[in-house]
């Protein structure tokens, strides 16, 4: 059983990206600069936005952070969001989802103009994505694909089950496993809540991709030997021995699934470094495509 490490392949990613930048430098090309609207006080969030603020400084990148009352009216969201995408200097920027309720999350993701795009869910992104075309793919499904890419995973012909088909994670995975690509040639399998036999399915999965936002869902009976465990999840859950009053868990229940695996991402440090490192990826992207 091999450990998809996350964190040691995120860190990976952020050296190139530094030399990178440093490379950049020198020549006298423009620095990366990513900038993030967080509306509201989101504990996930706040923390989220913060890792990528420290991220870009620590690469070498300008950052932005517009921090936004939650009471603020949907207009003027969108107003902030028209000035960064007239903003030359900005060369990509998302904003920190979930949304207050009174703010229409799909209006907000069609006005972020699709060149500035690094989150990727611009139905125009998406659509390219779907075809295979060049495209700013959603960061976490993105370090997903490079964690199997690095790892070097085996996935042509292999029976993929995605479980969970959020715009943001299982619907894009179903999509990039079965593009004719490396890693990809799956035929793939997409379940959700109203799946039936969702147990047996999962047991019939080579690769199994958990993002469902159920703690400890997946038990080690519903993964064949020698299966590919990829868990998305992360929940926090009270726990009055750990410092911080929590501790986090996957929708994957590590200990009875890991021995039957041949690889599997932990949680915390699996899949989670990941999706910061590939929305630094796509941003280095929108720069390049200016030049």
């Amino acid at each position: 059983m091999t450990i998809l490490d996350g964190k040691q392949t995120s860190a990976q990613i952020k050296e190139e990206l530094r030399v990178e930048v440093e490379e950049r430098k020198r020549k006298g090309l423009k620095v990366p600069h990513l900038a993030a609207i967080l509306v509201g006080e989101d504990g996930a969030s706040m923390t989220y936005v913060n890792s990528k603020v420290k991220s870009c400084k620590a690469i070498g990148y300008d950052s932005t952070l517009i921090r936004l009352d939650s009471a603020i009216s949907e207009e003027k969201l969108l107003e902030t969001i028209d000035e960064l995408n007239d903003n030359t200097d900005i060369d990509g920027f998302i904003v920190q989802l979930p949304l207050p309720k009174h703010i229409d999350e799909q209006k907000v993701i069609e006005r972020v103009h699709p060149e500035k795009d690094v989150d990727g869910f611009h139905p125009e992104n998406f659509g390219r994505m779907a075809l295979g075309l060049p495209t700013f793919i959603p960061a976490t499904p993105n370090g997903i694909m490079e964690l199997l890419r690095r790892y070097e995973v085996p996935t042509e012909g292999k029976s993929c089950i995605v479980i969970g088909r959020s715009h943001i994670v299982g619907l894009p995975m179903s999509i990039l496993m079965g593009l004719n690509d490396v890693p990809g040639n799956c035929t793939v399998t997409l379940t959700h809540s109203r799946t039936k036999n969702l147990k047996e399915i999962c047991q019939n999965a080579d690769i199994l991709i958990v993002a469902l936002g159920k703690p400890e869902f997946v038990t080690g009976e519903m993964v064949k030997e020698g299966a590919v465990v990829i868990d998305v999840g992360i929940t926090r859950v009270p726990d009055e021995t750990k410092k911080s009053g929590f501790r986090l868990l996957g929708d994957v229940h590590y200990d009875s699934v890991a021995p039957r695996t041949s690889f599997i991402t932990p949680v915390p440090g699996g899949v989670g470094p990941m999706t910061i490192a590939s929305l630094l990826q796509n941003t280095l992207k929108a720069v390049k495509r200016k030049e």
